[in-house]
């Protein structure tokens, strides 16, 4: 070994003599040559950053990694790459592709007020899309310009909801409803009882119909197009009338352009204030990883996420903890059928107690997005929240309704975006009733039990009197329960309130945000930042100082689920059939979290037939 070592320090050491025998080269910055100076720190070339807007804008933490393609992207990360943007002294302005947006009047109200600071900083903001539906054209007329192709459109025919009934579809199927429920306003088991609204459901439908149709979409549209001087009714007149072709949207002052795409991309730079800007295509946004496909091991690697996870910091942080999806007991699951995923209280709790233990976390926001599920579920997550040593400050999205609500009652503040849907405090106790299926079939059910109230959960027969006695005395416990622990919590956010007046909104009924905050039900109307920003001073510690985020719970790979068995549907192979069926997925998005949470006898749930269109 020694004979190779020594000739390579004797070539080593003869170069660096070399180098030291070299004349030392004239170095212009150390004799202050300006020229040179200015000639070195050249500015950077100017750009406009595109950035592509679709889907739903799931929050939910997501893991690093992608078989194929990019990572996923939730809206986290959309915010923060139009933020990247607005603090990036080479971008110019921004370049917005909007196609198939749909997102809650939560979520939309979070991208607005990005975009909103993304043009206070003088920059301006683009949108090109070949048609505009409702909330992607509310989303857009927030921009600096708008623009669609000759035969493109503008979907703008107002706000429509819709509840399906399933009442008649269960007589076909000789199957039943049996139902226990608190409140007149919880209509989450109506579809399965009558095929008719009910008086007060379709109260509450067109109160939060008429609040978000004024508010969010009148409203918008008005302080959208200012210098056009529009009315009220000038822009329901407007809606009336849609929906629009390009032509019509431009020569009503909807649109401010019609151009194809080629020709609005050329002259992007001339508008936006620098003709030799470039356009940084899908800016800032995670590359996909180069996997071997050859290599099993390696393909293993990509489907199981990043093996390297990067070690915390020790700066101090606040710990975002989400609440994405129905709530259930245990570890909470992914349906890739439905495409979403549930809240598990062992894994929120778990989380709490995690950033709760971390030395570096100053204090906690939980933000939700959730109709509720299971009481006893939703119960875990309060009283964890409520034992924390941090500060908790909750922040509604899309929804934060029934369990949704019952966990944001834990937080020293609750902030709702204007247009979440909230409140629904009420419970309900439900079965399916299969016997009359099984009769049909030519099945026959014999029974040999003990206790008067041993078919409770028996999904054969309907509760018998007994039975029945002893499920309305767990509900309206349970409901008393809610009653009590939101009254508590309003007293702790210095809300004072009584308890004829908390029943008075609750009974199940749903509000908009704008409707909880002037109720009382919620203390603030504001984004997930304006809630970091008070969770802050909550800490002691100044809200205009950015702290890190925690990101609670760690998104998992494709892999992780599979392994741990969070990959599932209570329906098995038949969500598969069903989903094909007309109306077999709106029907799929219903039953599913009731099912799951079967096992719970008390259920706090957001109608999930309502649909705004």
């Amino acid at each position: 070994m020694t004979r190779w070592i020594l000739p390579a320090l004797i070539a080593s050491l003869m170069a660096s003599i070399a180098v030291a025998d070299e004349p030392k080269k004239r170095n212009p910055f150390a004799e202050g040559d300006p020229a040179a100076k200015e000639k070195a720190v050249e500015p950077l070339p100017p750009q406009i950053a595109h950035i592509e807007l679709t889907g739903d804008c799931d929050e939910a933490p997501v893991s690093g990694e992608s078989l194929f393609g990019p990572p996923a992207e939730n809206l986290r990360m959309k915010l923060d790459r139009i933020r990247k943007a607005a603090a990036d002294e080479r971008v110019k302005a921004l370049y917005l592709t909007i196609h198939d947006l749909s997102p809650g009047f939560g979520k939309l109200n979070e991208l607005r007020k990005a975009i909103a600071d993304f043009r206070s900083t003088k920059k301006k903001v683009f949108v090109y899309a070949e048609e505009l539906g409702t909330k992607e054209y509310l989303l857009a007329i927030g921009c600096d310009s708008v623009v669609l192709p000759e035969s493109g459109g503008l979907a703008l025919y107002g706000l429509r909801a819709e509840v399906t009934y399933y009442k008649n579809t269960l007589d076909k199927l000789h199957l039943k409803a049996d139902v226990l429920k608190m409140g007149a306003y919880k209509s989450a088991v109506e579809p399965y009882l009558t095929d008719t609204m009910s008086k007060e459901n379709r109260e509450q439908v067109t109160s939060l119909l008429d609040d978000n149709f004024d508010h969010e979409i009148v409203d918008a549209i008005v302080k959208g197009r200012p210098e056009r001087k529009w009315t009220a009714e000038s822009v329901k007149a407007m809606i009336d009338s849609g929906p629009f072709t390009a032509k019509k949207a431009f020569a009503l002052g909807l649109v401010d352009k019609l151009q194809y795409e080629d020709e609005f991309e050329a002259g992007l730079g001339k508008a936006a204030g620098a003709a030799d800007a470039k356009i940084a295509w899908n800016y800032a946004k995670p590359k996909a990883a180069e996997t071997d496909f050859s290599n099993p091991l390696a393909i293993l690697g990509s489907l199981g996420g990043n093996s390297k996870k990067p070690k915390e910091s020790k700066e101090p942080k606040i710990a975002v903890i989400y609440a994405i999806g129905g709530i259930e007991s245990g570890k909470g699951s992914v349906n890739p059928l439905m495409g979403g995923s549930t809240v598990g209280s062992e894994a929120l709790v778990d989380a709490i107690r995690d950033a709760d233990k971390d030395p570096t976390v100053k204090a906690i926001v939980l933000r939700i997005d959730s109709p509720g599920g299971s009481a006893l579920a939703s119960d875990m997550i309060w009283r964890a929240l409520k034992v924390c040593k941090k500060p908790v400050v909750a922040s509604m999205g899309d929804v934060a309704a029934s369990g949704g609500y019952y966990i944001a009652m834990a937080g020293k503040k609750i902030y709702a975006e204007p247009g979440t849907v909230t409140g629904s405090i009420g419970v309900f106790g439900m079965k399916i009733v299969t016997g009359g299926l099984e009769e049909l079939g030519g099945m026959k059910t014999e029974v040999v039990s003990r206790g008067k109230n041993s078919g409770v959960n028996s999904t054969t027969f309907p509760w018998s009197e007994s039975e029945r006695e002893a499920m309305t005395a767990t509900i309206e416990d349970v409901y008393a329960q809610f009653i009590d622990k939101a009254l508590a919590g309003r007293k702790d956010a210095g809300v004072t309130m009584t308890r004829e007046k908390l029943l008075s909104l609750a009974g199940g009924r749903v509000w908009t945000g704008r409707q909880a905050k002037a109720n009382g039900l919620v203390d603030e109307l504001g984004t997930l930042d304006d809630a970091i920003a008070y969770a802050q001073t909550l800490a002691g510690v100044d809200p205009k100082t950015k702290l890190e985020r925690l990101e609670l719970p760690k998104g998992s790979s494709f892999l992780e689920k599979l392994l741990e068995g969070d990959i599932k549907s209570p329906l098995g192979k038949m969500a598969v059939e069903l989903r094909l069926l007309p109306g077999g997925e709106k029907a799929l998005k219903f039953v599913v979290p009731l099912l799951r949470n079967q096992k719970d006898p008390a259920k706090m749930m957001l109608p999930y037939g309502l649909e705004w269109k």
